[in-house]
């Protein structure tokens, strides 16, 4: 049901999600080759209704330009504390500090995003989840009835994201992953690096972690 793929030079999991009641698919966080992530669509005939930034660091968006031009019906969309980043070419080479050169290499002019994300909105089957830590506007997918929840970079197998970025909080990632703890142990985590996995299997390295 769930299509990955790993692209840039981080090997970001951009996801896409088909949408069977609506058709369609949400396509998460298209982080590199545009080209890659256009033919895994094409191939199963697939257009974007929702083109979701899980954050707006420069590898989940980096593809954005290129992915929004071919389908420009596709909405945007991105939690509003993440929004302005999508403009600033500045915020991202601070991000990266000495490995600037990562983003003025594959710098396009970004276009803005149509939804601004608050906690709970809904984006086809998925609840918007709030779970800043790693950046201000981190979000989680939520999709209850498929016990689903794509996590950006909050959380990954065996490992939590970083904080150590401009807007990043340890303080506020904690609250994030106890939010993640809470849920049902079956709950299957994509995130936004590395493989899958659940949040029962995670529950038992959070207590170490948070």
């Amino acid at each position: 049901m769930i299509n990955r793929l790993s692209v840039g030079e981080l090997a970001t999991n951009c996801w896409i999600i088909p949408l069977a009641k609506t058709g369609g698919c949400v396509l998460v966080d298209p982080g590199g080759d545009a080209d890659a992530i256009a033919a895994r669509l094409n191939r199963f005939a697939l257009e974007p209704r929702y083109i979701v930034l899980t954050h707006a660091h420069f590898d989940h968006i980096a593809a954005l330009p290129d992915v929004s031009a071919a389908w420009p019906g596709a909405e945007i969309a991105v939690h509003r504390a993440e929004a302005a980043k999508l403009g600033s070419l500045e915020l991202h080479r601070a991000d990266f500090g000495e490995s600037a050169s990562y983003v003025d290499l594959l710098w396009k002019p970004m276009p803005e995003a149509g939804l601004l994300l608050d906690e709970g909105d809904l984006l086809g089957p998925f609840t918007v989840f709030h779970l800043p830590g790693h950046s201000p506007g981190s979000i989680g997918l939520f999709w209850g009835e498929e016990k689903i929840l794509l996590s950006g970079d909050t959380l990954f197998r065996a490992g939590t994201g970083r904080t150590d970025l401009p807007g990043g909080d340890q303080g506020l990632i904690i609250q994030s992953l106890k939010r993640i703890a809470a849920l049902d142990g079956d709950v299957r985590v994509y995130p936004g690096h590395g493989e899958t996995t659940t949040v029962r299997r995670e529950r038992d390295f959070l207590p170490a972690r948070v």
